[in-house]
């Protein structure tokens, strides 16, 4: 599997999982936007794995 489409998966998840508690009103450095972010890295990571597998 190649490295650099996890890593865009991982990216693009953690950016959109970043932002998206902000369309409901929370702060970008608010504990919802840190686990936010963790998810949407999670949830990217496996998108690419499989789609690719």
């Amino acid at each position: 599997m190649d490295k650099k489409l996890i890593t865009l998966g991982m990216v693009i998840g953690c950016t959109i999982g970043g932002y998206l508690p902000e369309l409901f009103g929370a702060d970008i450095f608010s504990i919802y936007s840190i686990l936010g972010t963790a998810v949407g890295g999670f949830l990217g990571i496996w998108v690419v794995v499989k789609l690719t597998g």
